[in-house]
């Protein structure tokens, strides 16, 4: 899908996968409902098999028909939600924004615009690492890691890859055949957009790190698992 088809009939939705984030997830979509997005937007939360009764928390949203919800059981992880939602998306954008709060939602409209504007086909988010941002010395290092290891792999240059915030047409996610069911979609997503040649627009976002005590779930064993997902689709060829 190129550019042009996007700025004639744009629309936006954004997945959600969740996973027993009942402490937060009233807020993140409360915050992401007061947006005003550039272009219509629909929400898709996908439920993956959460045991706290998360998603009672947003009953009346999904009863309005302001969010979608979408449940598999059972827990299966985050690649295997996400590709649930890429599936059922209803417009030609997707973006993806995860329910822990540490990513802001205003920032949506500054990801699409370079969209909207033809000027790019996917959009990242990029974070910088300072102050609250910093979950930890060894979280920011293995990220600028990632970030540096996919720029000399594919020979491009991307300050971070595992963001959350990446904007990018539906008929590209689809079109990348995701398969792993874990935090590694985040580099096979990656590789296989350099792989296609896409060229990546970084925007600057605003992050706040939570630490494990608030529930962040991803491990160092993701970002070692990471390096061989973006070596594996490198060393299959472009």
């Amino acid at each position: 899908m190129a550019a042009a088809d996007l700025t004639e009939s744009p629309g936006l939705t954004i997945v959600m996968p969740v996973y027993n984030e009942r402490e937060t997830l009233r807020t993140a979509l409360d915050r992401l409902l007061a947006v005003e997005m550039p272009i219509p937007t629909e929400v898709l939360v996908v439920d993956d098999g959460s045991s706290d009764g998360c998603t009672d928390t947003i009953t009346d949203l999904v009863d309005s028909g302001r969010v979608r919800l979408l449940v598999q059981s059972p827990n299966q992880g985050k690649g295997r939600a996400l590709r649930r939602g890429i599936a059922e998306a209803s417009h030609p954008l997707l973006t993806v924004l995860d329910a822990d709060l540490e990513y802001d939602p205003s920032d949506f409209p500054a990801l699409l615009r370079p969209i909207l504007d033809g000027d790019a086909r996917v959009v990242y988010g990029a974070r910088s690492y300072g102050g609250h941002a910093a979950y930890s010395f060894w979280f920011v290092l293995g990220n600028k890691m990632l970030a540096l290891w996919a720029s000399f792999l594919f020979d491009a240059w991307l300050t971070d890859i595992e963001t959350c915030l990446k904007v990018a047409p539906t008929a590209t996610w689809r079109a990348l055949d995701l398969q792993a069911n874990g935090f590694g979609i985040e580099a096979e997503l990656t590789g296989k957009l350099l792989a296609r040649r896409e060229r990546i627009f970084e925007v600057p976002i605003s992050y706040r790190a939570r630490g494990r005590e608030e529930g962040k779930k991803i491990q160092w064993t993701d970002g070692v698992a990471a390096l061989w997902i973006l070596a594996r689709i490198r060393l299959r060829g472009r």
